[in-house]
């Protein structure tokens, strides 16, 4: 009995010594963890942003998809397509076959102009002499979004600087999305989370995901990239249509938004 007690004793002591040492030692050896910016994500951002805001004119297509909830709560996804053709700084053409009512929108860095091909309906406003101003003259007069906006802008890093970035990292390699191998690139903010796929030789935008984390639906938002075509210049011609500008007059504003009607007049005493 007295040799189990010091067997025991011994036992006791021995974890006390050899347990401190090796948490120390597993605490040297531990893998540091991943800072929460990776350089190398935000050297494939920086890449994509500076081939963008260098070209001087070009086009692509991009089909967007977005969440909506349906009235038993269902998420619903609905899809739409722009062919888009700018020139730096002043010019831009947007034509949206579908889903949804077709339309096309020109600008030419004096005016804009909504026109409605089935129904022969457009509507003109003056505009901004630049795209980034018209991006949001464009949302404020007459709620037109455009969801490809940020590849647009002169300076397309700059949503990232506005929204602030808490991290970013590399998520691996995609040889599916855009019939290219692209990047993975995860980046996340206090409002905004998003995954970007970019091609790894010409670091053009190939899809961005998109979730707001604090809208109540966190509905999920996607623009898929294709026909990129970098140039120097477009024909002027491009940016203006003359069947459009012989439609049907209606006023520059926010769809299923109509004018009061004129008050009346009190009617005439006996």
């Amino acid at each position: 009995m007295v040799r189990f007690i010091q067997r025991m004793i011994w036992l006791l002591l021995l974890m006390a010594f050899v347990l401190p040492q090796a948490r120390a030692q597993s605490a040297q050896t531990a893998p540091p963890q991943a800072p929460p910016i990776e350089p190398k994500a935000i050297d494939i951002l920086k890449a994509s942003c500076e081939m963008l805001s260098a070209a001087k004119a070009m086009s692509f297509t991009a089909v967007s998809t977005y969440e909506r909830a349906a009235r038993n709560g269902q998420p619903l996804f609905y899809t739409t397509r722009n062919e888009v053709m700018l020139q730096r700084p002043d010019k831009l053409r947007v034509i949206t076959p579908g889903d949804g009512i077709p339309d096309e929108f020109y600008y030419d860095g004096k005016a804009m102009m909504a026109y409605v091909p089935s129904q022969d309906l457009v509507a003109v406003a003056d505009a901004p002499p630049t795209i980034d101003q018209l991006v949001d003259a464009a949302w404020e007069k007459a709620a037109i979004y455009f969801p490809f906006a940020d590849v647009i802008l002169s300076k397309p890093c700059a949503v990232f600087e506005e929204h602030g970035i808490n991290s970013a990292f590399y998520v691996g390699q995609s040889k599916v999305v855009g019939g290219t191998t692209t990047d993975m690139v995860a980046v996340a903010g206090d409002n905004v989370q998003a995954e970007l796929w970019i091609g790894t030789a010409d670091h053009l935008p190939r899809m961005v995901r998109v979730v707001y984390p604090h809208e109540p639906a966190r509905a999920l938002y996607q623009t898929e990239y294709a026909d990129w075509r970098l140039t120097d210049s477009v024909d002027p011609a491009t940016f203006r249509s003359e069947k459009a500008a012989k439609g049907k007059p209606m006023a520059f504003q926010p769809p299923g938004l109509r004018e009061p009607p004129p008050a009346q007049k009190p009617p005439a005493k006996p």
